[in-house]
């Protein structure tokens, strides 16, 4: 059964306009996040580069190697990232305290373990960001004093993550928000189902009776004319099946029945009534019956039978020659009774299958696409199982399958 695509909904543009929307903004996001990172960076650097040209001058004055303390102290009291001052060989300096900041030091532990705690540290600043060399020029010749390794500020990793969280804040909104307005819809939606399936019913139910009544007065001054009982009898079956397909209407939106029913005899009177139209379509399609057992399970029995009639009629709407077959199939697994529908129709195609149970898409030319939905609702939400296209190829046939909860 191939179920053409058509236009795409007005839902479905909106949606995708959504998303574009959401993704341009979180790109935005992330790409002024990012700005402010590096303009952060920037300055970062620039404070640091003036810690190691103040130690440059130190050092290239008459106070010798200087006071790096007074420089901590003093002269850099703005720093707010991570800084540790090393020798020519990028060592720390002993005692460590003196020539580090912003770093907390465990007060005691060894020198050796301290020693150790930095030098992780030094591999992962030199990892972000190369050293910079504290140099002083002596005759002629420029001699490495010390290096400078500094990493990130908390703000700026605080910033890096702040687009994830708001991202995470906001899809968490957008996801309650989409989760609230998709019960709502569907609320309305049930709202429009129940009351469009009992006016129906009402609406059948009027003339119905009447229809009744004529028989009825027929039947009183036509009982000695056998084409008029005839006519009578063909009546009263249309008027059996008139009155079953009110009782399923009244059904919806209410609670059903569901009894332990003989799933075998189900199918077999669905088999039996389809079978007897089939001629009328111009056809020569077969339908045949395979179990190996049988099997009993909570049913409503009206509304299934409406479920495997609505499934049979889209596999002979499907078959498009002028012969074919349909095949149902039952039988069971470890936790669940599995019917399967099969036809050798048209099949579907892959980009349409998630659109079949879609209320209102249909590809015939009559008909509201009422029927797989209303199907789907039937079993999932009243019988408490699954309808779903177990298989499908195109031009080769389509199978769909019923999967029902075994008597406990």
């Amino acid at each position: 059964m191939v179920r053409k695509m058509g236009k795409t909904p007005r839902s479905a543009n909106f949606k995708i306009a959504l998303l574009a929307g959401a993704i341009v903004l979180v790109g935005a996001l992330l790409l002024y996040t990012q700005s402010i990172v590096e303009r952060l960076q920037k300055k970062e650097h620039e404070v640091a580069d003036l810690y190691a040209r103040s130690l440059e001058y130190i050092a290239s004055g008459d106070t010798g190697e200087g006071d790096f303390s007074f420089i901590f102290d003093e002269i850099i009291k703005a720093i707010d990232f991570p800084v540790i001052l090393t020798d020519e060989n990028r060592e720390p300096i002993y005692p460590y305290t003196d020539y580090v900041k912003n770093i907390r030091l465990d007060p005691d532990a060894t020198a050796e373990t301290q020693r150790e705690f930095l030098q992780d540290l030094l591999h992962e600043m030199d990892q972000q960001r190369d050293p910079i060399q504290v140099t002083y020029e002596s005759n002629g010749e420029m001699i490495v004093l010390n290096h400078l390794h500094y990493g990130e500020s908390e703000l700026i990793r605080q910033l890096r993550w702040l687009p994830f969280v708001e991202v995470a804040l906001a899809g968490l909104f957008v996801l309650i928000a989409y989760t609230g307005f998709s019960y709502i819809k569907r609320n309305e939606q049930s709202n429009i189902w129940v009351g469009m399936a009992k006016e129906t019913a009402h609406q059948i139910g009027t003339p119905l009776s009447s229809i009744m009544g004529w028989v009825e007065l027929l039947r009183e001054y036509g009982h000695d004319n056998p084409q008029v009982q005839e006519t009578l009898s063909e009546l009263d079956k249309d008027i059996v099946r008139l009155r079953k397909i009110a009782a399923r209407f009244s059904k919806i939106g209410s609670t059903p029945e569901l009894q332990e029913t003989s799933v075998n005899e189900t199918i077999n009177r669905v088999i039996e009534y389809i079978a007897r139209r089939i001629p009328q379509t111009r056809k020569q399609v077969t339908i045949s019956f395979d179990t190996e057992s049988e099997y009993r399970a909570k049913l409503n029995a009206e509304l299934f039978e409406w479920v495997l009639e609505n499934l049979i009629k889209n596999a002979l709407d499907a078959i498009e020659n002028h012969t074919g077959t349909i095949n149902i199939a039952l039988h069971d697994s470890r936790s669940s009774i599995n019917i399967d529908v099969t036809d050798t129709g048209r099949g579907i195609d892959k980009r349409a299958r998630k659109d079949v149970f879609r209320p209102g898409y249909s590809t015939k030319q009559r008909g509201w696409g009422l029927g797989l939905s209303l199907s789907k609702r039937i079993i999932e939400d009243y019988h408490h199982g699954k309808l779903f296209i177990k298989e499908s190829r195109p031009g080769e046939g389509t199978t769909f399958r019923i999967r029902l909860h075994k008597k406990l």
